[in-house]
């Protein structure tokens, strides 16, 4: 045995993982995010119904929370919470695309007051 070397000092590997569920783990989130991306632009460009996008959304993230503690395999379960979480973001793309509309009018709206007042205000 090496001098400064212990038994617990390499890189610990948790139990009943395999190097695919790791290699998921470790980019679980990038993953996600890409997924809800394009899924994303799907729906606001209206090639997936938005409805569609929230029961798929549902029934993922229902099945994740009532079935993920019963999984075995670690690449599954990684691979079922990255569905799990791209599919909770695709429902917030539509929210926000909604938001940020609403915010538009209300700016249009804002700017057809003042051009009225500017309008009237004027001694012509």
């Amino acid at each position: 045995m090496e001098y400064g070397r212990s038994i617990g000092s390499g890189p610990a590997v948790e139990h009943r993982s395999s190097r695919l569920g790791r290699w998921l783990r470790a980019r679980r989130i990038r993953i996600a995010f890409w997924i809800a991306v394009a899924e994303g632009i799907l729906v606001v460009f209206h090639a997936i119904s938005w409805w569609l996008a929230v029961g798929v959304a549902a029934l993922v993230v229902v099945g994740w929370f009532s079935l993920a503690h019963r999984v075995r395999s670690d690449t599954t379960r990684q691979a079922w919470w990255i569905a799990a979480v791209s599919q909770a973001l695709v429902v917030l793309v539509p929210i926000f695309v909604l938001i940020v509309g609403t915010m538009a009018l209300i700016l249009v709206g804002v700017l057809a007051v003042v051009a009225l007042v500017l309008l009237f205000s004027s001694r012509d």
